[in-house]
């Protein structure tokens, strides 16, 4: 088993956690393979060592994973039927300390598994209706989204260094590198000033 501990900022400690999952893994019998610790917000995606235990998982070198509690492992419901997915194909089990367990190897934990799936779909299928409400409704408020054709907002910005950077003498490349824009970018500035320009 992998034990897996997570506080969300950095005045808190993992020891609690660590020291309760040593003792319930010893009480079940488990070997512990190691135990690794982060301190991440449960709702970021930079969880490195999470990382490294989902590996362990793959290369099937581990058969479970403690945690005291679920949240302490999934960022959101679709996060942790995502990661439960993975874990179920690899066989490897997600036990909490308290609350749901996991155990992917029972058909409980496989039903209770299923059952967060579906509730995964329902959420994004939801969020995906809020967001095709909330452009409809503001579109008949007569907002519009995306740029406007011909709008190049970066572009017109840099358009009076690029013309005075050329002017002397600069190569787009140089001029692309200086301002952190693409070679394309500073030729059409600089087409698009010489048309402006030239006699009609």
């Amino acid at each position: 088993m992998a034990i897996y501990c997570r506080v969300s900022t950095a005045d808190q400690s993992c020891e609690r956690q660590e020291r309760d999952l040593l003792a319930y893994a010893d009480r079940a019998g488990f070997e512990v393979a190691g135990i690794w610790k982060e301190t991440a917000s449960g709702n970021k995606d930079q969880r490195p060592e999470r990382k490294k235990v989902m590996a362990l998982a793959q290369d099937r070198r581990i058969d479970g994973i403690l945690v005291t509690e679920l949240t302490r492992w999934g960022r959101s419901t679709l996060d942790l039927v995502q990661t439960l997915q993975g874990l179920q194909a690899w066989n490897v089990s997600l036990i909490a300390q308290t609350g749901l367990q996991f155990d992917l190897s029972t058909p409980q934990g496989k039903l209770i598994a299923s059952l967060m799936a579906a509730l995964a779909e329902f959420e994004r299928d939801l969020l995906r209706e809020r967001i095709r409400s909330g452009f409809a409704a503001a579109k008949a408020r007569g907002r519009t989204f995306g740029r406007k054709k011909g709008e190049r907002p970066k572009a017109d910005r840099l358009a009076p260094k690029v013309i005075r950077l050329s002017g002397e003498g600069r190569s787009y490349r140089l001029i692309a590198k200086e301002l952190g824009v693409s070679i394309n970018t500073v030729m059409g500035i600089v087409h698009r000033h010489r048309e402006t320009c030239s006699p009609t």
